[in-house]
């Protein structure tokens, strides 16, 4: 599962990736490894994704998010 796999509202954590496929401003934006990870908005076209990452905000390319493993957090019944 990948982060272009996420609903809107979704959140997951985002688990191991190839850095040699990721820009390293992401990186310096927080979007590694253990950090989670909430998709906020889809563009007309499905390219690109508005994401919030431990309280940053940024959008990336869908060809990038499909490279970023993550884990779905459950979201929690009230």
């Amino acid at each position: 599962m990948t982060i272009a796999n996420l609903k809107r509202g979704q959140k997951a954590i985002i688990k191991e990736f190839s850095t040699d496929n990721i820009p390293i401003k992401l990186l310096e934006m927080g979007c590694l490894p253990g950090n989670e990870v909430e998709l906020l908005q889809i563009a007309p076209f499905r390219d690109p994704l508005y994401l919030n990452i431990n309280g940053s905000f940024l959008a990336i390319r869908r060809e990038t998010a499909l490279q970023i493993e993550i884990d779905i957090l459950e979201s929690k019944s009230v």
